[in-house]
């Protein structure tokens, strides 16, 4: 089983892809689970604490806008877990939208700088593309390992 990011994170789609062919997704949706579930959560519905954008420094300058930073608290700790990549270029904007263009080129950068195996796809915009583009991802995702 291997630690797959996705990139959109938010993408619930390219999540239950990863998941059934035995592979782990990493996401937004599971960094903020376990926010929700942490006991003391103090901000709701945010799921972030004030002390987020401080973590974020890691990953993100300080000149950066705090959302970026809080963001890169959540994507940062899974791109640096990560073992393979899913990454869709020019995504429709319900297919996962992530919320900040400076944030998205921060994360598709930190992760085609990682020594890692990497799909680098183009959203699909016809039926025809739309089967090549699943077909791509199973492919990737059967060469990673894993069961089915």
């Amino acid at each position: 089983m291997v630690k797959v990011f996705i990139y959109p994170a938010t993408s619930l789609i390219l999540s239950d892809l990863v998941a059934r062919y035995g592979h782990t997704p990493l996401s937004s949706a599971v960094a903020i689970r376990e926010r929700i579930q942490t006991a003391g959560l103090e901000s709701p519905p945010l799921q972030i604490t004030p002390e987020e954008p401080k973590k974020g420094l890691r990953w993100a300058a300080v000149e950066v806008p705090a959302g970026v930073r809080g963001r890169m608290s959540l994507y940062g700790p899974q791109i640096e877990a990560c073992e393979a990549a899913i990454i869709i270029n020019d995504a429709d904007l319900a297919f996962g939208c992530m919320g900040c263009a400076r944030t998205n080129e921060l994360v598709k950068f930190l992760l085609r700088q990682k020594d890692i195996p990497k799909l680098d796809l183009y959203y699909p915009k016809s039926e025809e593309e739309g089967v090549q583009f699943v077909s791509a991802i199973k492919r990737f995702l059967d060469g990673l390992g894993g069961q089915k």
